[in-house]
């Protein structure tokens, strides 16, 4: 059963919970269905404004989970209210949960090599009965033939591709197709906090909705990306308008 449909500003997410996406992600893994997941946030919707063919790439995915607060707040204006944020991080730490209880097949794509190591390393410790069946840096051609292969001769249940937007999805779209099962989620960011070079905001800054202000301190050059909170705000603001017209 499909979930309800949140759009903003042309982008469709899924109106679910945590508990139901993961329940429903369990049910692919069971069925060996492929499965493509967006997390979704303000910075990947004006990306997509600005770029028809990673637009076109979202509204290809499977289910796109409103993985940044913003859009949440954006789904209340609009009186359509999202049930909560769906985090990357979290979801990917449940799935991980998951991969332990039922021993599954984890690949990791992404980062850089002694970012991987570390964030192996962590996995390995926390989650012992899931079956890390392979890595690989995320610095790589989206059409290399050898990492596609890899992926593909490991077969794994689930597939965390950490390249950040836009590439991530770029990836998983152009290699969909060589696959036979699989959930493959662009987790972002996601193994650099596995791997401790990179920390998650404390649930007090996460409860002030003030996560984009902590990883703006922890790391300023992210600055220009940040400029994309303001523009949303606006955007959002306007389709709240033309909708009352």
């Amino acid at each position: 059963m499909p979930f309800p449909k949140v759009n903003i500003l042309g982008i469709d997410f899924d109106n679910v919970t945590m508990c139901q996406m993961i329940e429903q992600l369990k049910k692919h893994i069971k069925n060996e269905d492929k499965v493509f997941v967006v997390t979704g946030n303000p910075e990947i919707i004006m990306y997509a404004l600005r770029h028809p063919r990673y637009k076109e790439i979202l509204s290809q995915s499977d289910y796109i989970t409103p993985d940044g607060i913003g859009i949440v707040k954006a789904s209340k204006l609009l009186k359509q209210p999202i049930s909560e944020r769906v985090t990357g991080v979290d979801t990917v730490l449940n799935l991980l949960e998951v991969a332990n209880e039922e021993e599954l097949k984890v690949y990791l794509l992404g980062a850089k090599d002694e970012v991987l190591e570390r964030a192996k390393n962590y996995i390995k410790k926390r989650f012992p009965d899931l079956k890390l069946v392979g890595c690989h840096h995320g610095y790589i051609d989206l059409n290399d033939k050898e990492v596609i292969n890899e992926v593909k001769s490991a077969k794994p249940d689930l597939i965390f591709v950490g390249m950040g937007f836009p590439r991530q999805e770029e990836w998983i779209y152009q290699n969909f197709h060589h696959f036979d099962k699989g959930i493959f989620i662009g987790v972002g960011g996601t193994i650099d906090i596995l791997a401790g070079v990179a920390k998650r905001a404390p649930e007090s800054w996460q409860r002030l909705s003030a996560e984009w202000l902590y990883r703006f301190l922890q790391k300023p050059t992210r600055g220009k990306r940040m400029i994309a909170l303001p523009l949303f705000a606006y955007h959002v603001i306007r389709q709240k308008v033309k909708g009352k017209s």
